[in-house]
């Protein structure tokens, strides 16, 4: 029993309605979430400034052309999953070739639930980080969760295509695009987070004469530790090498020859 679809528990009529419903929800899902990022960027240019707006216009941006990306691709899919219900149907209705395909239908309505979801996710974590509040790694982690589920969707729509199906090609090229994309929003945030952290190490505008004083002895102190440790591996380094060598000499008999 447990082992049953659970398509076969849900009416022909539901079901097929249901797989309209949810790829109709994803896309609206998508939509809202690129609303959001262009408010966002919108808030960011009134009140962003420097180094600050510079970061945020350029993460903002790739999450942009990774909605995009995604649009396409849910539309993709959607050509796709039309043609294999016209294609292997036959007389049937399409409500009753979801019902009677329960199992690959389920596998499409989770997939594109997990679009949905990843869309939202992610730009609640653009937010965050835009307002200062959030983590560059969240976002990053988001943006390859969503990744991976439209790399469910793909899988999901694909498993009955025709292989020289041009829908399938098209879907296929749209999953490229999101990889792109997704590399992007990795990409930007890497670079955000090291130009923000950079900024807030070399600030020292609020500082006393006190504190700049402090601040440069320990400087100093870091930068002979550094110098210490340099040479220390240097040394190790060194040493590494010669036994290597040492190693390998005996491997290829060189003491035999020697003598």
């Amino acid at each position: 029993q447990e082992l049953r679809p659970r398509g076969l528990d849900v009416k022909q009529e539901e079901l097929g309605d249901l797989v309209d419903k949810e790829m109709a929800a994803t896309a609206a899902a998508i939509e809202t979430a690129s609303a959001r990022i262009e408010e966002m960027l919108s808030k960011a240019r009134a009140g962003d400034t420097g180094v600050k707006l510079e970061v945020n216009e350029r993460i903002l941006g790739s999450c942009t052309g990774l909605m995009q990306a995604i649009h396409v691709l849910v539309l993709a899919s959607k050509d796709l999953q039309r043609e294999i219900v016209e294609s292997g149907r036959g007389a049937a209705s399409p409500k009753e070739f979801y019902a009677k395909n329960s199992r690959w239908t389920e596998g499409l309505i989770s997939a594109s639930k997990a679009v949905g979801w990843g869309a939202t996710v992610m730009v609640d974590a653009a937010d965050l980080v835009v307002q200062g509040k959030g983590t560059f790694e969240e976002l990053m982690v988001c943006s390859r969760e969503i990744a991976a589920s439209t790399a469910q969707l793909v899988a999901a729509s694909k498993v009955k295509a025709d292989k020289d199906s041009a829908n399938l090609c098209k879907l296929q090229q749209a999953s490229r695009g999101v990889n792109q994309a997704t590399a992007s929003v990795v990409a930007s945030t890497k670079a955000g987070k090291s130009q923000v952290e950079e900024k807030d190490s070399m600030d020292f505008s609020s500082m006393t004469l006190t504190q700049i004083k402090r601040q440069e002895m320990d400087s100093q102190v870091r930068v002979l530790e550094l110098e210490n440790q340099l040479q220390k591996e240097r040394q190790k380094l060194g040493e590494l090498r010669k036994k290597h060598y040492e190693l390998a000499g005996v491997a290829e008999g060189w003491e035999e020859e020697g003598e």
